[in-house]
């Protein structure tokens, strides 16, 4: 395996990841579920600290491809969409870690037997939300790199 097998098999958590605890701490919001929303925030602050190291491996993976331009099979990016996902990627991984510090400043202030506060739990859900749509932007920005099929008109 290398960088940028890595790298595709990993983009896949914070994507779904983020939508997929949102949905769980959506649920613990209507259903006024403590643990629900406790796990919720648990798993959030998971997911980011998962999150920010699959950064990494994408700047990695671009090294990984610029170095393979003298192979049999030329790699070519077009630099447009390769800075275009690069920037999504950096905006997606500050709102990934903005998104864990709410979760954990929740779980904190929440931590004793006490009640979590309303606004680490709205907050959470909204960030998650907001979240998702930019780890899904980066990752179609990124599936444009090599798949031009699914470029719009």
């Amino acid at each position: 395996m290398n960088w940028v097998h890595l790298h595709l098999a990993l983009n896949h958590i914070p994507v779904l990841g983020a939508l997929f605890c949102a949905l769980l701490l959506a649920v613990g919001l209507v259903r006024r579920s403590d643990e629900l929303q406790r796990v919720s925030l648990w798993a959030l602050a998971l997911l980011a600290a998962v999150s920010i190291p699959i950064k990494f491996t994408g700047d990695f993976a671009s090294e990984a491809l610029a170095a393979k331009s003298g192979a049999a099979v030329v790699v070519t990016l077009e630099p447009k969409l390769l800075n275009a996902h690069e920037q999504a990627a950096d905006q997606a991984t500050t709102g990934v870690f903005l998104l864990g510090l709410v979760a954990a400043a929740g779980l904190f202030a929440g931590r004793g037997g006490r009640s979590l506060p309303k606004w680490s739990v709205v907050a959470s859900l909204v960030l998650a939300l907001v979240t998702f749509l930019m780890m899904a932007r980066t990752a179609n920005l990124g599936g444009q790199l090599r798949h031009p099929e699914i470029h719009g008109p």
